[in-house]
């Protein structure tokens, strides 16, 4: 979650809209850049209280290509255009924009990060008990098992050969 909760940044936005203060009043008296605080009040002006509030959101390929795409042709900022499509991050725009130039649309599909999920498939089934699939994956279990075996004797009797061994007084 981010720095500032919702309710912090209504006040600030709030704050700025009745003329209370500046950008950077609201920012020096809540300790964040006056940046901070006019990218929240273009995305409540764009958006309401819903625009302030926190999200994290796994865009497809293709709302990124279409933001892109508005931005170029409106000639929008970068934070009117975030505001518009409320995309929490400007920069998330500009990002988009290099990893396009860079590697073209296929590199803007999403890729899942993280470590992989320990649950089984529910899909793969366990081969019944005697099938050709079941016997055949025994057989390698075992061939496993027995080339463990192999070398863990050979480990042992390498370390009785050994001419580091200590001899005792």
């Amino acid at each position: 979650m981010g720095k500032f909760s919702f309710e912090d940044k209504l006040k600030a936005v709030q704050d700025y809209l009745e003329g209370k203060e500046s950008y950077r009043d609201i920012g020096n008296r809540i300790g964040t850049d006056h940046k901070s605080i006019v990218k929240w009040v273009a995305l409540y002006n764009a958006h309401g209280p819903d625009g302030l509030k926190f999200r994290y959101t796994n865009y497809s390929a293709q709302f990124k290509i279409d933001v892109l795409n508005y931005m170029n042709e409106t000639g929008t900022s970068l934070l009117e255009t975030a505001a518009i499509f409320n995309i929490s991050a400007p920069t998330t725009i500009l990002q988009w924009q290099k990893v396009l130039e860079e590697q073209g649309t296929d590199a803007l599909h999403s890729k899942k990060r993280g470590r992989p999920s320990m649950k089984k498939d529910p899909k793969k089934k366990q081969p019944v008990e005697g099938s050709p699939e079941a016997l055949l994956a025994e057989i390698e279990r075992l061939r496993m098992e027995n080339a463990y075996l192999k070398k863990l004797n050979a480990l042992v009797q390498n370390k009785g050969k050994s001419p580091n061994k200590t001899k005792r007084k």
